[in-house]
């Protein structure tokens, strides 16, 4: 049975994100990375590779914060897996810098969010992948 309330769970995976996103903006890849576990799965938004431990996200946020992101969620659902792990969903803007200036790329995500031996959240998954079009 879990013990977290979910109104509680909303409000930590909202400001968890909104952590996320305030590193983005730092564009300091070390400290984007330290929000990932050591051994942390992702599939980028933008890159066609499987990022694996912070190696790999550093890697990819490197390149990816040149484009100045800005994130926004635009609908999400959090699901609780138990008291100390969760999954993030929806859908989510990012504003970039492009050929043509700023742009909106519409995506979709999926994190995974566990808690640590010191109680810290860190994100063991991340999928972000740009949002089809309607047929």
């Amino acid at each position: 049975m879990l013990k977290i309330d979910q109104t509680d769970l909303i409000t930590i995976a909202r400001e968890n994100f909104d952590t996320w996103n305030e590193a983005l903006k730092s564009r300091d890849a070390e400290l984007i990375s330290s929000l990932y576990t050591d051994n942390a799965t992702f599939l980028p938004t933008i890159s066609p590779e499987l990022k694996a431990g912070i190696a790999g996200e550093k890697d990819y946020f490197i390149h990816f914060m040149k484009k100045e992101p800005i994130g926004k969620i635009i609908e999400d659902v959090i699901q609780p897996i138990d008291d100390n792990i969760y999954v993030h969903c929806g859908m989510y803007d990012f504003t970039l810098d492009s050929k043509n200036g700023r742009e909106v790329v519409k995506a979709r995500f999926t994190f995974i969010w566990m808690k640590d031996e010191d109680g810290n959240w860190q994100i063991m998954h991340h999928h972000s992948s740009l949002k089809p079009k309607a047929e």
